[in-house]
């Protein structure tokens, strides 16, 4: 399913003052390249950190130098799960595929200082495109098949605001959250995406500036977010592709990043950067 977001005249001029921000601000954390490099020599286990719960610091205790701005914001997506979304950097979990480590930094865009005490969620699909808390789904078939068997019709879509009833278990899998420390930073490790019907290989991300974690462990927060996705680069994408259990998943088409709507719509006035 291709998730398509038309916006208003609005939505483009704050995207368009999103984007005269982040280069703005791209400025000052590029002034802390040299840092960057002199701390890629430490180990990890040198750094400390100002939360409890943190098992393990970031590998960078500041933003690296090339770094991007989420933006503009985009849909959150049918399998957004809250229940699922638990306190966690390790999202692999039990799950097959190429690791992944996110190193991931926030700054307010206002005064170009990192953002402590971010809550940032991340949601992915496995190597062979289906979601936790959705394995009863099939991922190579549409989602707007998977409603229309569900007895939802065409018109009803637009209706819902969330498809959380659509979830069929409690597995956790590919899903995470982690706040920022003082230094606008944080990480997570997890697999490299596969894919699933319609859509380009990525990753959820949503930015909570406003919560909580409650007497049952679970996690409470405003409604007031950021809401993106993570893309990967078409030529490291090919390669993973190749490898097990990646390769195993021949059932439909893979949708590359040209093809998506949904990158097309998001890269509108955004730089495409190759985070290394």
């Amino acid at each position: 399913m291709t998730h398509n977001k038309i916006r208003s005249s609005s939505d483009l001029q704050v995207l368009a003052e999103r984007s005269q921000n982040s280069k703005r601000c791209a400025s000052t954390i590029g002034s802390m390249k040299q840092k960057r490099h002199s701390l890629r020599k430490r180990s990890a286990s040198n750094f400390n950190t100002t939360y409890e719960i943190h098992t393990q610091a970031p590998t960078y205790d500041f933003l690296k130098n090339d770094t991007c701005v989420l933006f503009p914001e985009a849909v959150k997506g049918p399998y957004w799960y809250p229940p699922s979304q638990l306190l966690t950097r390790d999202m692999a979990q039990d799950q097959v595929g190429v690791p992944l480590e996110l190193d991931i930094g926030v700054i307010d865009v206002s005064t170009c200082e990192p953002l402590d005490n971010a809550l940032i969620s991340l949601w992915h699909c496995n190597a062979t495109g289906s979601y936790s808390s959705f394995t009863g789904r099939d991922p190579n078939t549409a989602f707007r098949t998977l409603l229309k068997q569900q007895g939802v019709n065409e018109t009803e879509v637009e209706e819902f605001e969330d498809f959380t009833w659509l979830a069929t278990d409690k597995t956790t899998w590919c899903r995470g959250l982690w706040p920022t420390d003082v230094h606008g930073a944080t990480s997570f490790e997890s697999i490299f995406p596969g894919f699933y019907v319609g859509r380009t290989i990525h990753i959820h991300v949503e930015v909570h500036t406003n919560w909580t974690v409650t007497a049952n462990g679970t996690i409470d927060h405003s409604k007031i977010v950021e809401t993106g996705q993570i893309y990967f680069d078409e030529d490291v994408t090919e390669k993973i592709m190749g490898l097990e259990p990646y390769a195993s998943h021949v059932e439909i088409e893979r949708v590359t990043n040209d093809e998506d709507n949904i990158f097309q719509s998001d890269m509108v006035d955004c730089e495409y950067l190759d985070l290394g």
